[in-house]
């Protein structure tokens, strides 16, 4: 039986297996999932992606959760929190993101998942806020952000993509412990 660390209606984010290399490796070779990405992932990116992914679990507490439908128990893709570090104004802080197989889009999987992962973040983890980041072409995930209710901070070039003229600007949005809001 799968040990599920967050569970909704109809998804399960865990820890990383090792049966979620294959179908991750696949999203990672997959130009239409990676669009928003400098350049697709090669299996070795991806064990070493799934390696970090573990480690800051441990770390943390958190990750980017692999996750599942749980009416299939089909590997689906990832939704969580990570602390970044990478130079910018809005960092360090702890990030919300997700990145879903081409077969799960337009479920409304992402959205669930990542409110599950903010009630988490604020209800479970402690934290007081928390950011998301993404490319300004990436209007689909930017949709995802309003509607978990974060609130847009404005734009910022993301040492990871600075040398990549497809990717300028990265929208910033955050979502702030509800009792912080003001």
């Amino acid at each position: 039986m799968i040990n599920y660390l967050i569970k909704t209606g109809r998804l399960g984010l865990r820890n990383w297996l090792a049966s979620d290399t294959a179908p991750f490796v696949t999203m990672g070779q997959d130009s239409k999932v990676m669009r928003y990405f400098p350049e697709l992932l090669t299996e070795a990116d991806t064990i070493a992606l799934i390696n970090n992914l573990k480690k800051h679990y441990e770390k943390y507490g958190y990750t980017y959760f692999a996750m599942d439908e749980l009416a299939s128990g089909e590997f689906v893709g990832f939704t969580g929190l990570k602390y970044q570090t990478f130079e910018s104004e809005f960092t360090p802080s702890v990030d919300i993101g997700w990145r879903l197989k081409r077969s799960a889009w337009g479920r409304g999987y992402a959205t669930e998942a990542a409110k599950a992962c903010l009630d988490m973040a604020f209800n479970e983890f402690g934290l007081d806020e928390v950011y998301s980041f993404c490319p300004d072409l990436n209007k689909a995930s930017e949709v995802i952000m309003k509607k978990i209710g974060m609130t847009y901070l404005g734009t910022l070039q993301h040492p990871k993509v600075a040398n990549d003229s497809r990717f300028k600007h990265c929208v910033v949005y955050r979502s702030q412990k509800p009792e912080d809001r003001s």
